[in-house]
């Protein structure tokens, strides 16, 4: 029997210790998984290249394999292999890299392309998704505000452009940005990304300005703001955690996107995607140097992320409870 005064009823709103118990030991066995190739990624750009391809696999640093930056140096330099005598005649090396080369019989005779690659990759899935929020803010204002013929009809037929398979418009973007001189170009890669992720920010950020209430517009404009100004001063900090949360959608698709890079760049304009795949080392795959330079590309859009983790959150379940 219960305490007098003490009641056994519980929330039904509110989980019980059970369910809090189970589902903390699913999220966490998830993160787990999830990591587990992030990790053994970032173990391999410490590896050798024999260690890297060991079987069995080497694991634990310092104890399986001795750590080193081989990896990081073939992916940024390009080395050339030479005959001992040259090696000998040579003065000391000045850095690790250079040390690391003549000890296999090579010297660096340059820096590789993955900087200008990566540097690609910045410009174009940053400029991308600047010009998808900004435009996707503006149309989906514009159809949570005004009265838009065939609003739903337009909708959809925005949505169904991202439901495409970039495979079934490859060969037609192919050949327009061939006769319009935009192949392998940074301009025509944001271009594409930006007409790819805008479908997405249009219903995104639609959603979010529909939760913003028309009464807030409609007073500052009695102060005697006008529209554009109500827009900027009153819809724009209300929206701004699901512009956070929709921009961080839109890089994720413009930084990772591989299929359009590989059509359409092939030297100036490429991209880390399609570059990292192809770094070849003596004798075949050089591993080490491609784990490092993936380790390398997910820094930023990790870094963004988590700078952006609240307004992601809460852009995500924004509208979800309703008073």
């Amino acid at each position: 029997m219960p305490a007098a005064g003490l009641s056994t009823a519980h929330s039904i709103v509110e989980p019980t210790p059970l369910a809090r118990r189970i589902a903390g030991t699913i999220v966490i066995a998830y993160a787990v998984l999830a990591l587990i190739p992030l990790v053994w990624i970032g173990l391999t750009s410490i590896k050798s290249p024999p260690d890297s391809i060991s079987y069995p696999p080497k694991v634990l640093p310092w104890v399986d394999f001795e750590p080193t930056i081989e990896g990081y140096c073939n992916l940024f330099t390009t080395r050339s292999r030479q005959t001992p005598e040259y090696i000998a005649s040579l003065p000391p090396a000045d850095d690790r890299c250079e040390a690391l080369a003549r000890g296999k019989g090579m010297v660096v005779v340059g820096p590789s392309n993955y900087v200008p690659r990566f540097v690609n990759s910045v410009v174009i899935a940053f400029g991308s998704t600047v010009l998808a929020v900004v435009l996707g803010t503006l149309a989906a204002y514009g159809f949570s505000r005004f009265r838009v013929p065939l609003k739903d009809d337009l909708l959809f037929f925005i949505l169904s452009t991202r439901m495409m398979p970039p495979i079934a418009v490859a060969i037609p973007i192919f050949l327009m940005y061939r006769e319009l001189g935009l192949s392998d170009t940074r301009l025509g890669m944001i271009l594409l990304y930006t007409s790819v992720n805008v479908s997405l920010a249009v219903w995104l950020l639609k959603g979010f300005i529909d939760e913003i209430p028309r009464e807030y517009e409609e007073a500052a404009m009695i102060d005697g703001y006008t529209r554009l100004q109500a827009f900027v001063k009153v819809v724009l900090p209300q929206a701004t955690t699901g512009i956070a949360a929709t921009a961080i959608f839109c890089l994720i698709f413009a930084w990772n996107e591989y299929a359009f890079a590989v059509l359409l760049t092939s030297g100036s304009a490429q991209t880390a995607p399609p570059f990292i795949p192809i770094i070849i080392g003596e004798g075949g795959q050089d591993w080490p140097a491609v784990a490092a330079g993936t380790t390398l590309f997910l820094l930023p859009i990790l870094a963004f992320t988590i700078l952006l983790r609240k307004q992601l959150l809460r852009g995500i379940t924004f509208g979800a409870v309703r008073k």
